[in-house]
């Protein structure tokens, strides 16, 4: 398989909902900014799901999903730029801030996850979204769209 360029990493990246419309249908518990959010357009927050402390009621599925920041840590998932994580790198990327040797690494990671999403439509009948809803609050997480 030929290695993508720099170049090509971003023309790949194609997240099928923007980080305003992910805090709307419910990420994180709401808890994912530690309810620092001043940085980030207000806008985004008119309508967002959020909670002082993780609240699994709030995301869209009514289920965990995902790893804890620690264990994001310790994988090495975890970058000094954005010691949130990934949803963090995502809000600052849309926001125009480009840092090519964590973008290329973040957005490879976005497409890998993509193998989440072909489980789904492999796995379940089309609409059905109680099939894999532990999956579905993932690829939700991750800018995909979990209505498949």
């Amino acid at each position: 398989m030929k290695k993508l360029s720099d170049e090509e990493i971003y023309k790949i990246f194609k997240p099928e909902l923007t980080p305003k419309k992910m805090l709307e249908l419910g990420v994180f518990g709401g808890s994912y900014f530690d309810g620092n959010i001043s940085e980030y357009p207000k806008e985004w927050f008119k309508n967002a799901k959020l909670s002082d402390k993780f609240d699994v009621s709030i995301n869209r599925f009514k289920v965990k999903a995902g790893l804890s920041r620690d264990h994001w840590k310790e994988k090495g998932w975890i970058f000094k730029q954005d010691p949130l994580g990934w949803f963090q790198w995502y809000c600052r990327f849309s926001m125009g801030r480009r840092i090519p040797e964590v973008d290329v690494t973040q957005i490879k990671r976005w497409k890998n996850f993509r193998r989440h999403v072909t489980a789904i439509e492999k796995n379940c009948e089309k609409g059905n979204l109680t099939c894999r809803k532990r999956q579905r609050q993932a690829i939700l997480q991750w800018a995909y769209s979990p209505y498949i």
